[in-house]
């Protein structure tokens, strides 16, 4: 752990006390396209107009990458991946991308640095969720960069089960998991 992440007043320490807060916190970014509810066929309201993507981020000496969610978020203080709503005309492949990168700071805005290995997908007609699995080719230090995090941490492919996991991470991790094992 860096100095900076100890400091009271680094960016990384005042996002993570935000994210212990159940009230939504002050100064969020502005609404992104794809930002609001709607219903997928089971009836359930999902967050992300145009679906929603997340980055499961494997590092082979690590393991993969996960985010203590924020108390006011959906499913506030599980474990899950990073990620959310894809923009309008934006793949879930950027939208994981690009959603990992603000709110863990990796990888690379452009998505240099990590490898595509698989997606999955949760379709419920008129709302989907896409996992991207990615494999990293060079070592990266996430970072709490905005309040949608309490805490990121590598966690070993075997201690996840360990975790209080997202609903939907949970139900999916044995997929998941399949679709890693012939890359490992």
């Amino acid at each position: 752990m860096s100095s900076s992440e100890n400091d009271p007043n680094s960016a990384a320490e005042r996002n993570s006390q935000a994210a212990k807060s159940t009230r939504l916190p002050d100064g969020r970014p502005p609404r992104r396209s794809g930002d609001g509810w709607t219903y997928g066929s089971d009836g359930k309201k999902h967050w992300g107009l145009n679906g929603a993507a997340g980055l499961m981020l494997v590092d082979p000496e690590r393991g993969v990458l996960m985010q203590h969610r924020a108390l006011w978020s959906v499913e506030g203080g599980t474990w899950g991946f990073p990620g959310g709503a894809r923009d309008m005309g934006e793949s879930a492949v950027e939208a994981a991308i690009r959603e990992s990168w603000e709110e863990a700071g990796v990888p690379e805005q452009d998505g240099s640095g990590i490898e595509i290995l698989e997606t999955h997908v949760l379709d419920l007609d008129t709302w989907s969720y896409t996992t991207v699995i990615a494999k990293t080719l060079r070592r990266f230090d996430a970072v709490i960069n905005d309040p949608e995090s309490i805490q990121l941490a590598w966690v070993p492919l075997d201690e996840l089960d360990d975790y209080e996991l997202h609903p939907g991470v949970a139900s999916a991790l044995p997929t998941l998991m399949e679709l890693l094992r012939p890359h490992l």
